[in-house]
């Protein structure tokens, strides 16, 4: 979906396919046909921005064969669908039966890493529709906090050296120009944007920004005004902003929240659970660790990292910080010039919700995600952004 500023700048909106995993490019091109495109229709649009996810055997198939990549931008193009944006945080497995740990490896300390984001680099560069110069790839906030050093920051760091000069000469050999965004996550080396900003403007140019996640931003009690001034004031680019919302417990003491909550511990994610006291953030890597005895203080709000459907906040005890999501939004695109051009809806946990919670059919979860995206259209409507065909 494609949306002018009044400043004149195109701002998209698209949904993460990581939603519905596939590892194959056979299983790329069944979302677009069996996902994808049912939900363009639900919306009564002739073009739907995606998001789109590649493993590392999806993305070697399309590096490997030109006519492959070439067969794929047709199917998107067939199907009324455009990629603006990458999600290249999950390498493989995000399909699996317990992801957890897993999806923070590789890390910008492994060449698997840099090679990968490489690739989707120049995969985006062919996939970006004629009319758009430039693309976006979010990836992990440099690494899992346990065991990184001082070494493994200095080879961090190289990679994404040697990546930003790779993205100079794919913007010269192609006109396209791909930026990457760290997204910061609670348990991760770049754990908020303030740890985002000492990293990033350590690097040469500004090819390497931050992805904003509102749900993460709000998991670690960030405030949205403060965080984009110090990034501006830095002088560190947003290339994109994933639009999610965190689960909240406004009174985790009570017998009745704490039960609530359980319901939304499950073996596939890891649900990083923090709470914000006079002494500052303190956290936990999972929510069952956080439901188990004293493990976090419980006499202040709790937020755990959980996508939570944006059209569909719990039920009480429980709320989703889709405040934290407004107050980001305005700030991203609501002033006179937006900071970002790409927004993501981002909810991958829809099967991972309590059964009752969880949509039965593939209908269901389309349903679920036009919802999802209709709000993120009103919103950026009401910010004064006029909704393009």
């Amino acid at each position: 979906m494609r949306f002018r500023h009044p400043d004149g700048t195109l701002v998209h909106l698209s949904y993460c396919t990581n939603v519905h995993p596939a590892e194959t490019l056979d299983g790329v091109l069944a979302q677009l046909r069996d996902h994808c495109e049912p939900v363009r229709r639900r919306l009564g649009r002739d073009r739907l921005g995606i998001g789109l996810w590649l493993a590392k055997d999806a993305a070697h198939a399309l590096v490997d064969d030109p006519v492959a990549l070439r067969g794929l931008r047709t199917e998107l193009d067939r199907r009324g669908l455009e990629v603006v944006t990458l999600n290249g945080f999950p390498y493989e497995g995000f399909g699996a039966e317990a992801v957890k740990h897993r999806v923070y490896r590789p890390d910008w300390t492994e060449p698997e890493r840099l090679a990968h984001t490489t690739d989707l680099a120049r995969l985006l560069a062919a996939l970006l529709p004629d009319d758009v110069a430039g693309g976006s790839v979010s990836t992990l906030p440099l690494a899992w906090r346990t065991g990184f050093d001082e070494r493994a920051a200095t080879t961090a760091r190289a990679a994404l050296t040697t990546l930003t000069e790779r993205l100079d000469a794919l913007e010269e050999l192609t006109g396209k120009s791909v930026r990457i965004a760290l997204e910061p996550e609670p348990g991760c080396v770049v754990e908020t944007t303030t740890d985002a900003i000492g990293p990033l403007t350590a690097l040469p140019g500004d090819r390497v920004g931050v992805c904003v996640d509102t749900c993460h931003l709000a998991t670690s009690f960030e405030d949205p005004a403060t965080a984009l001034t110090a990034l501006d004031a830095a002088g560190v680019r947003v290339p994109k902003a994933q639009l999610s919302t965190a689960l909240h417990a406004e009174h985790p003491h009570r017998p009745d929240v704490r039960a609530a909550l359980a319901a939304f511990a499950e073996p596939r994610f890891l649900h990083q659970t923090r709470t914000a006291t006079a002494a500052g953030l303190r956290g936990t890597d999972d929510l069952p660790e956080a439901l188990a005895g004293n493990a976090l203080p419980d006499t202040a709000p709790w937020r755990a990292h959980f996508h939570v459907p944006l059209h569909a906040p719990p039920a009480p005890p429980l709320t989703s910080t889709l405040p934290v999501l407004k107050d980001a939004l305005t700030h991203l695109v609501g002033g006179a010039h937006p900071r970002t051009p790409h927004l993501e809806v981002e909810t991958y946990t829809w099967q991972a919700l309590p059964p009752g919670a969880r949509p039965r059919t593939r209908g269901h979860l389309a349903d679920g995600i036009a919802a999802e995206l209709t709000l993120a259209r009103d919103l950026l409507t009401d910010l004064g952004l006029k909704e393009l065909p």
